[in-house]
């Protein structure tokens, strides 16, 4: 998966935003204003694509133990959070699996009210 891939992907689900809140290399994306994915673009450039994504604790275990590029979440909770290598050893589907993993997890804990928005959104 490319950068180009990774930001469409991203941005293709309901009112998701992309943001740049801790300096200009950090891409952000949210959904109602939480984060469920984000990325160093010049790691990207470097050739060392990384996405930190969301993930139930239990399931991060499994993917931890399983995938040798999939670590605990840098500069997150290492309980809720994951960093992934891209085009390393996760292959692509799973690398978008993951991201709907935590784009899912997200939504699911936004208000009823803004779920209910946000779905209004995909009609």
């Amino acid at each position: 998966m490319n950068i180009q891939q990774y930001f469409e992907y991203c941005l293709a689900k309901p009112a998701v935003t992309e943001h740049f809140p801790f300096d200009e290399d950090t891409l952000v994306f949210k959904v109602g204003g939480k984060m469920f994915a984000l990325a160093s673009l010049s790691e990207w450039e470097k050739g060392q694509a990384a996405v930190n994504l969301k993930c139930d604790p239990e399931r991060s275990a499994e993917l931890r133990a399983e995938y040798e590029d999939i670590n605990p979440g840098y500069h997150m909770s290492k309980v809720h959070w994951n960093t992934i290598r891209v085009n390393q050893g996760v292959p692509d589907p799973m690398l978008r699996e993951l991201i709907d993993h935590s784009y899912d997890l997200v939504f699911k804990s936004l208000t009823k009210k803004l779920q209910a928005e946000i779905g209004g959104l995909e009609k």
